[in-house]
């Protein structure tokens, strides 16, 4: 069991190599130590590492901020739940993939995919554990039960694909929405038009469904349609910024 003196003690020490702790059980991050929105989630198993920790005694802390190591991703830890971090024996260690690799992973990651949509489920923001998630977390855990890692924002999905043209998808490729200024959203094609992701109340299914990018007929792919920013294609498995060369 980690406690908050643990967590101070192992940043004090870790001059070169910073402390890593790993998730006992599944855990949510939070978009500030208020706790008042999810930003993402930590499946069972996965390395995160303390970024800071104020000097304030612990029943004075609600939060302490991290990061969670496969992807890079930042969010705060509820003090309640330092219990559920383990010290790491070994820092997290990446699996570089080749596109080849990947390409012959794409069936088990659309398999996950369809699995999670066979399950009751609803649309969750930050959401990465099932059955509810949002669109990228989705993502994120699919190709992740294949043992492909992937950055964990749509927006970040988008800039780390090789970006292909909407004529040249092959099933496991994925497919990016939003507006000028942004993408907010992402699916993976499954072939012959159709596509399938998480999409929310106020424009979607309010959880995972399928859709078409050729039939337009049904009104949410119609909705979606009209905000398709592009394409990408994996090339690579994600290596975090600590472990890159």
């Amino acid at each position: 069991m980690v406690t908050l003196a643990d967590l101070r003690q192992a940043l004090a020490s870790s001059l070169e190599t910073p402390a890593e702790f790993i998730c006992q059980t599944a855990l949510n991050l939070y978009k500030s130590p208020q706790q008042e929105s999810l930003v993402t989630q930590a499946a069972a198993g996965r390395h995160l590492r303390p970024i800071a920790i104020p000097q304030e005694p612990e029943e004075m802390l609600a939060a302490i901020e991290v990061c969670l190591c496969e992807d890079d991703y930042p969010g705060w830890l509820a003090i309640a739940d330092l219990p559920h971090l383990q010290p790491a024996p070994t820092p997290y260690q990446p699996t570089p993939l080749t596109r080849a690799a990947i390409q012959a992973r794409l069936p088990a990651v659309i398999d996950f995919t369809q699995a999670a949509m066979a399950q009751p489920n609803q649309y969750l923001w930050g959401g990465t554990i099932g059955p509810n998630y949002d669109c990228s977390g989705l993502m994120q855990t699919a190709f992740a039960a294949a043992g492909i890692r992937l950055p964990r924002d749509a927006y970040q999905q988008e800039a780390f694909t090789q970006p292909i043209a909407l004529t040249n998808l092959q099933p496991g490729d994925l497919i990016f929405f939003g507006t000028a200024e942004r993408t907010t959203h992402v699916a993976l094609y499954l072939g012959q038009g159709r596509y399938i992701h998480s999409s929310g109340k106020d424009q979607g299914r309010n959880g995972i469904g399928l859709d078409s990018i050729s039939d337009l007929t049904d009104p949410v792919s119609l909705t979606y349609h009209q905000q398709i920013k592009g394409a990408g294609r994996v090339m690579s498995s994600y290596l975090p910024a600590i472990a890159s060369p």
